[in-house]
């Protein structure tokens, strides 16, 4: 993917409002996905981090804090049960035969791959449908099921919600 590709996905998946498709799954936006006056920062506001070096031990236990609240980000349990439609890449967690059946919905490019794993109420466990083919890791996909709110310790990140899609399509970008 080339970088204005991948720019535009951003500003694709960033801008993406959500709206009920006529006879079918309600599409959502990720910051939906996120409960209202949760703060992903919560753990930095008591540190004045520039004043950290690297080889500082409270930097590294901040660190550690900072991983801990993304694990633990608590899921919109209002979403539940809810048949959603939305935009995200795709990171494998099980391929056979060349084809990935079970993977990671993510919001932005490189996430869980080339930068550490977003907030676990960012990431979306997805069971892909048996006639799904052709995937491959960061592809744009759009998916289509019902969302459950479910934690999902996985190699490549934790996550706190699950589908088992029913549609996957391609999320196409203007050239």
């Amino acid at each position: 993917m080339t970088t204005r590709r991948a720019a535009l996905a951003g500003l694709v998946l960033a801008v993406a409002t959500p709206f009920a498709l006529a006879d079918g799954p309600r599409q959502i936006a990720w910051s939906e996905l996120v409960p209202k006056g949760w703060d992903a920062a919560t753990a930095m506001h008591s540190v004045d981090i520039s004043k950290l070096q690297d080889d500082d031990p409270r930097a590294n236990e901040l660190l550690v804090k900072m991983r801990e609240a993304a694990d633990n980000a608590p899921p919109n349990a209002a979403l539940n049960g809810t048949a959603i439609r939305i935009a995200g890449f795709v990171v494998p967690l099980e391929e056979v035969g060349g084809e990935i059946s079970e993977f990671l919905l993510v919001p932005y490019f490189g996430a869980c791959i080339h930068s550490p794993p977003p907030p676990a109420n960012q990431i979306i466990h997805v069971k892909a449908p048996p006639a799904s083919k052709g995937w491959r890791s960061m592809d744009m996909v759009w998916v289509s099921g019902t969302l459950r709110v479910n934690r999902a310790d996985t190699m490549m990140g934790v996550s706190g919600y699950h589908v088992s899609a029913e549609n996957l399509a391609r999320v196409t970008v203007a050239k």
